[in-house]
């Protein structure tokens, strides 16, 4: 009898993470199941460089992003099957893994559109309303970013540093979230309008174990658009 309520639990935490990344196409069907494959980038891997060079733009992109996409397949796979059998102690199992990878996911396809290149508008500060609310909230853009950076620089271990919008009360918060877990994770209420990657698989080809050097020069290449896009949708 307790299955069915735990069945109900684990469908749900694969439902949020799926709603989370519902802005991405890379969805397909298998055999009635629902699974994922590597998004595009909109840019060359060698693009982002000086702040980002391409090789870890590469190695980033095809071997850590594609890692979670196959575990997570894999997981969702799995969790077909133990649901089939009525196996629960599997179900249970398998709910770290499918957090831990399709988080993967979710903020890595979150990540490559937070970027773009120098040419394309990289690192021009936000204008309209997104730009207002940076202002009312943090003070000024130059506050904003010395604040995501500091937190992201003091994050122990690996994780993500985050700019999100609280949905309900139209407020921007900063806040960090550890390994993979996407900022949904934090309050169901928080929409992402910009994620940075401080695990060091995507700086320390370049920066060693400098993280702070990292983020001070990722700013050069954060596509506020895209965040403002975000935020106009989610804050008409």
């Amino acid at each position: 009898m307790a299955f069915r309520p735990l069945l109900s639990r684990t469908l749900g935490l694969t439902q949020t993470l799926t709603h989370s990344h519902s802005h991405s196409h890379t969805l397909t069907q298998l055999r009635g199941l629902q699974t994922f494959s590597l998004p595009d980038l909109s840019y060359d891997y060698g693009a982002l460089e000086p702040a980002i060079s391409g090789e870890i733009m590469q190695l980033h992109h095809q071997k850590h992003h594609q890692a979670y996409i196959t575990n997570y397949n894999k997981a969702l796979e799995q969790l077909q099957d133990a649901v089939a059998k009525g196996d629960s102690s599997s179900v249970v199992k398998l709910q770290s893994a499918i957090k831990f990878n399709g988080g993967g996911h979710i903020n890595h396809s979150i990540f490559w559109k937070n970027l773009t290149p120098v040419s394309e508008g990289g690192g021009e500060p936000p204008h309209g309303s997104l730009g207002w609310a940076i202002d009312t909230h943090f003070g000024s853009m130059e506050a904003l970013v010395q604040k995501i950076s500091a937190e992201g620089a003091a994050l122990q271990g690996s994780g993500w540093v985050w700019l999100g919008l609280d949905k309900e009360s139209k407020k921007l918060v900063v806040d960090t979230t550890t390994n993979q877990d996407p900022l949904v994770t934090k309050g169901a209420n928080l929409v992402p309008l910009l994620g940075i990657d401080v695990w060091e698989h995507a700086y320390y080809l370049q920066y060693k174990n400098v993280r702070p050097d990292y983020l001070k020069n990722i700013w050069k290449v954060i596509n506020w658009k895209y965040a403002s896009q975000v935020y106009e949708k989610e804050c008409p």
